[in-house]
């Protein structure tokens, strides 16, 4: 054994090195259930197309304000549907993003490790 060495890991040693990884675990754990019951509420064309969506990116919903539908413009409807589901989505992963980043601090927590 190299002389000065104290269990490495940058000073940490092993056992609470494996409180750390458990407790960040846990709140991972916790985290990923409170975005699944999480639902994002997104509108487009000035709220003619409103979309909810889970955290786990499910749709439960789409409705349709009945006056933005022509039949003679489907395009436009689509479109907006579209516009509508994308931003859901994309609100559904921000906030993934942020709560898993949020737990272990992007590394702070065990250093080396990220």
């Amino acid at each position: 054994m190299a002389r000065g060495f104290n269990g490495g890991f940058g000073g940490m040693n092993m056992n609470n090195l494996m409180k750390q990884a458990q407790k960040m675990q846990k709140q991972m754990e916790q985290a990923q259930q409170d975005l699944e019951t999480k639902e994002f509420e997104v509108t487009s064309g000035g709220g003619a197309v409103k979309v909810i969506i889970t955290g786990k990116k499910v749709i439960k919903s789409i409705e349709i304000d009945p006056d933005v539908v022509d039949p003679d413009d489907v395009e436009m409807l689509q479109d907006l549907v579209l516009t509508a589901v994308n931003e859901a989505i994309r609100q559904a992963d921000e906030a993934a993003a942020s709560a898993m980043g949020g737990i272990a601090g992007l590394g702070g927590g065990m250093p080396g490790l990220f």
